[in-house]
């Protein structure tokens, strides 16, 4: 096994589990059991390698020590040895497996061969004619010896003759190792695709949680539909169905929130309504300078809660809930914003300002398809922002045009604009969010803007005018 790999899967054990990947954690516990296992049948194969060969090798030294005896031959008192000196160095030559012998009567006396041999184990009454292995060395050299018992001599006077034949233990590793090579490189190649086989079953099986990872991604934060995973295995339905009654809670807690805004406001419009007349009718009747004031206070805040419960119903129908039930139609979006600007340049005289039209970039229709009444709520929300803020004596366009396959409509003003940060462009987006303490806005205006705009798959943008002032950008994709 490689370091890096180790140190991975050192990293894996030791991470807590909040911060382990369910993917490598099933990775780690399926690989790391066969990776130890391949380690533990390669030690098996090496040492059942080596008994193997110490077998064959045993039988060699055994026949070779049979041999060799075989060329000593008692005659009378003394030992004929037929050993020619060819035979003996082809023996003691052999570059590739170096073989040592010895012939000796016990209790020592050295007959034939190399003397250097290891003597045999201590034993009290070695078996004739029968071969003793064991290990040792020559020099530096590690050797596999045998070792055979032989009777000679007379009957009235019987002796013992020792034959040792001794092979370099190089032959048995290198036997060994290769036998190792040959059984660990197909095993190591099973490993590789039994771990492919794996790695493919765990993508496999995770696939559903991914999708269902995905799924609650890619939602919209107000997108509380149920999750839908019929194909997923029985684990992870489950999951989703305690992910789905969980979203049902939360459904139905922000339809009642919703329902109560919606209600309140409904019932707020006409004591409202009542109110901001009778604020009026008290303040044209009124004399005393002290009382007029108050009654112009009351007037104002009277019609500041009119605007605020009208945004917040406006904002009620641009709910996906409200807006999914609400009629979609075809129609265009330049005449409709033409004519919202018609209706409100009365407005925009009596606020000082110069509200008007350019649509010569553009002279054809730009159809969409959606809501006319909510897009057209869109619009004036943000037409009334740039009447309301841009101060008197400003000038406001308004714009179509066609930009691929969107309809872009723009409303621009050459008042102060909002401060240059960026993030302030994006949070004036947000609901309650005002840019500036000026004019008796709500927060809600851009809030309905945004939710409208993206309930009918657009967008909608602020940026900044130079020198002055400030362009926001209603894009809606075109009909068809």
């Amino acid at each position: 096994m490689s370091s890096r790999l180790w140190h991975k899967l050192q990293v894996g054990l030791r991470l807590a589990p909040g911060q382990r990947s369910l993917r490598r954690h099933l990775m780690v516990w399926l690989l790391l059991p066969q990776l130890v296992l391949w380690m533990a049948a390669a030690y098996v194969t090496y040492h059942l390698a080596a008994r193997y060969a110490n077998r064959a090798i045993d039988r060699s030294l055994y026949q070779s020590s049979r041999a060799l005896a075989q060329q000593v031959k008692p005659i009378g008192n003394g030992l004929f040895i037929d050993f020619p000196k060819a035979a003996q160095s082809i023996i003691e030559t052999d570059p590739d497996d170096k073989v040592y012998y010895m012939v000796s009567t016990p209790p020592g006396q050295f007959i034939l061969g190399n003397n250097k041999l290891p003597p045999p184990p201590e034993i009290a009454h070695p078996q004739l004619d029968l071969p003793y292995f064991y290990d040792g060395s020559v020099g530096d050299t590690p050797v596999r010896v045998a070792a055979l018992y032989l009777a000679w001599g007379e009957e009235g006077e019987p002796q013992r003759m020792l034959v040792q034949i001794a092979k370099s233990r190089t032959t048995r590793e290198d036997l060994a190792r290769q036998i190792l090579i040959d059984t660990a490189l197909p095993l190591s190649g099973l490993i590789v695709l039994m771990s492919l086989i794996v790695w493919g079953g765990i993508r496999t099986g995770l696939a559903p949680l991914t999708r269902l990872r995905d799924l609650v991604e890619d939602r919209a934060p107000n997108d509380l539909a149920p999750i839908k995973l019929e194909s997923a295995p029985t684990e992870v339905r489950a999951l989703a169905k305690a992910l789905n009654t969980l979203l049902a809670e939360v459904h139905e807690n922000v339809s009642s929130q919703k329902r109560f805004i919606s209600n309140a406001a409904h019932q707020l419009r006409t004591p409202l309504a009542g109110l901001k007349s009778q604020a009026e009718l008290a303040h044209a009747e009124a004399s005393d300078p002290v009382l007029k004031a108050r009654l112009q206070r009351v007037q104002e805040s009277a019609a500041r809660a009119a605007h605020l419960v009208a945004q917040l119903l406006t904002l009620a129908r641009a709910e996906p809930e409200s807006a999914a039930v609400q009629a979609r139609s075809r129609f265009d979006l330049q005449k409709l914003a033409r004519d919202l600007a018609a209706e409100l340049v009365p407005r925009a005289l009596q606020a000082g300002v110069d509200l008007g039209c350019d649509d010569d970039s553009n002279p054809g229709p730009l159809e969409v398809s959606g809501n006319a009444l909510l897009i057209r709520e869109a619009l004036q929300n943000l037409i009334d922002n740039a009447i309301r803020y841009a101060g008197r004596g400003a000038t406001v366009t308004l714009r179509s045009r066609r930009d691929r396959q969107q309809a872009v409509i723009e409303v621009e003003d050459d008042g102060p604009g909002l401060p240059p940060e960026p993030q302030i462009h994006e949070r004036v987006f947000e609901r309650f969010v005002r840019a500036t303490h000026e004019g008796n806005g709500c927060g809600l205006g851009l809030a309905i803007v945004k939710e409208i705009a993206e309930r009918h798959a657009g967008k909608v943008a602020l940026s900044p005018v130079l020198p002055h002032g400030l362009r926001a950008t209603l894009r809606l994709p075109l009909a068809g």
